[in-house]
């Protein structure tokens, strides 16, 4: 299974993207939070963790192999708990996520119906089955949606792979977000997360302010 891709992307659709990986552009499919996070990155290299699965019917013989992808592993983690609840599936996952998935997870964890009933293609029922199957079951997605910083979709790919590495590195996202807002602030040249991880420390060290 195809878990990563890395490449320029060279097309935006409504619902998907194609990236080229040297020769060959692959099609990815992403759900409309992704699509605003990326509008401005045509052109660029960008990161994006996938998983696959196949379209169509096994007896039929007429499957389809299909791409989907997110701006990083924890929101593909988020995904593949969210398309477990009875009636979601993929497609219907995929149009759901019109807004950051911190929001929606703690719109969960808080049993909000009338907010995931905002969202595409979730009714009255699907809202309270999501409620009632994954309630209890997203904590650590819900944690960045908590503080008033910038949400992660709107953060642009560098930052996110800049967000990943101080993630693994023990810091908490709440807080690795908003130094990544100031320092960016800061440095408006700052294209890459090689140079963008150091700075953050030094921000965070009071080396710069």
């Amino acid at each position: 299974m195809i878990a990563k891709i890395e490449g320029k992307l060279i097309a935006l659709d409504s619902d998907s993207c194609l990236v080229q990986v040297g020769a060959v552009g692959y099609e990815v499919m992403l759900p409309s939070y992704c699509i605003s996070a990326l509008s401005g990155e045509i052109g660029s290299e960008i990161t994006l963790c996938t998983m696959e699965y196949y379209e169509g019917t096994l007896g039929g013989g007429n499957l389809i192999p299909r791409m989907v992808g997110f701006l990083n592993a924890g929101e593909r983690d988020f995904f593949t708990k969210y398309i477990s609840v009875k009636g979601m599936g993929i497609k219907k996952g995929l149009r759901s996520l019109s807004i950051p998935i911190g929001t929606i997870a703690s719109a969960i964890e808080s049993g909000d119906d009338k907010m995931l009933m905002s969202l595409p293609s979730v009714g009255k029922r699907m809202a309270q089955q999501i409620i009632a199957e994954l309630k209890g079951k997203l904590q650590s997605f819900a944690v960045g949606a908590e503080p008033s910083g910038p949400s992660q979709a709107q953060l642009k790919p560098f930052q996110i792979e800049a967000l990943e590495i101080l993630i693994a590195w023990g810091e908490k996202r709440a807080e690795a977000m908003e130094l990544i807002e100031l320092t960016c602030r800061n440095h408006p040249d700052i294209k890459s997360a090689e140079a963008l991880v150091p700075l953050v420390y030094r921000v965070k060290q009071g080396v710069e302010v």
